[in-house]
């Protein structure tokens, strides 16, 4: 875009209009006129066609994208009462033809009922095929794909630059197929925390993202996926150009790679403090607050909370076992999460999965064989 400095001013002996001549200063002026008609001209026909481009890209890829409705149950506030089923709403994308959707974690770790809408209006009811939560991604498998929906791409991230434009399709607010358009800010590389996850690669973008768009994918220009939009860092509660998605290498590696695996809890890591507070015979455990019926923390036994409470200005739903141990591996041991996940990785169908569980003040132990803990899907 031309700037204001740019704009060329005739003299009063200019030329009369139409005129254009190559001798002395007029001619100069002339000439530098018809330039700047040109780089106008140029700049506003890549304008259009970006815009052009874009639009045919949304139209391109816009189908893979999904509104995923869960259902939940949570503890109200007050005393221990029966739970109360609450919806939640977030997006996703298909990435296989029979069915396989990618999201975020947090849209569906909890989750009892999952249903996905597409852009056809069609309905279809989900499945959880594996969920990890450390590093916020999810697949889910929906009964039926509209004939006319293919899925996207997972382009290779590593590739990806700052400054390289991208966008966003999602449902925020409850907005489905919106779409908003923004550039990589940064990549944050393993090491950089942010939103409580593991320390995983990241890229961030300006691109908007608010409630709704969890879940959803990132593309980069040529309609290939980059990355699953995790959280926002907000004062306000949305958007303030501080949005961060799972690179598409690290959701690959994480639940494509993986044997699928959705224990579907929530908990809350006890140390220290903590630990004392809640008479835990060793130095870290973590507080089982929530199980999902059919997911594998139920199968194995374990017992959620039944109370909230607030603790140090922490919410807490007590009252549930905590565990202790996952196969011998105690809970706070250096590089527990990756130990557990090398031993369980390691257990055939027929394995025993092991926890050592502080149940009601008395240690005991729960086992499993590990091929019933496991969703009857598979990731192909």
């Amino acid at each position: 875009m031309l700037q204001r400095d740019q704009r060329v001013h005739r003299k009063r002996d200019a030329q009369p209009p139409g005129r254009i001549t190559g001798r002395g200063e007029n001619g100069s002026l002339a000439r530098a006129a018809a330039v700047s008609i040109a780089l106008l001209t140029a700049v506003c026909a890549v304008s259009a066609g970006s815009a052009s481009e874009l639009s045919e890209l949304f139209d391109r890829v816009d189908p893979a994208v999904v509104e995923i409705a869960t259902v939940s149950q949570t503890i109200p506030a007050r005393g221990a009462v029966q739970p109360t089923r609450t919806g939640g709403l977030g997006s996703g994308f298909l990435i296989s033809d029979d069915g396989l959707i990618m999201t975020a974690a947090h849209v569906v770790q909890l989750a009892e009922d999952v249903a996905v809408r597409w852009v056809t209006g069609d309905v279809s009811p989900a499945v959880i095929v594996s969920s990890n939560p450390g590093v916020d991604v999810a697949l889910i498998r929906a009964e039926s794909v509209p004939a006319s929906v293919d899925p996207v791409v997972l382009a290779d991230s590593d590739r990806v630059r700052v400054g390289d434009q991208v966008f966003v399709i999602g449902a925020p607010m409850s907005y489905a197929h919106s779409l908003s358009v923004g550039h990589i800010g940064a990549r944050r590389a393993p090491g950089d925390v942010f939103g409580g996850l593991d320390p995983v690669e990241l890229l961030q973008t300006d691109a908007a993202i608010n409630e709704g768009n969890s879940g959803g994918p990132m593309f980069n220009m040529d309609g290939e996926v980059i990355g699953v939009v995790s959280h926002i860092l907000s004062k306000s509660g949305g958007s303030q150009g501080l949005g961060f998605v799972v690179t598409s290498n690290v959701a690959r590696a994480e639940v494509l790679d993986e044997k699928p695996f959705w224990s579907g809890l929530e908990g809350f890591r006890l140390d220290g403090w903590w630990a004392e507070v809640f008479n835990v015979p060793q130095g870290s455990g973590i507080l089982i607050e929530r199980v999902v019926a059919g997911s594998a923390a139920a199968v194995i036994g374990l017992q959620p909370g039944s109370y909230r409470a607030e603790i140090e200005g922490r919410r807490l739903v007590v009252g549930g076992d905590v565990i202790l141990a996952v196969q011998g591996i105690p809970v706070g041991s250096d590089r527990f999460a990756a130990k557990v996940r090398e031993a369980v990785d390691a257990l055939g169908d027929d394995g025993l999965l092991e926890l050592k569980v502080l149940r009601s003040g008395t240690v005991i132990s729960l086992t499993r064989p590990i091929g019933e803990l496991r969703p009857p899907v598979t990731v192909d």
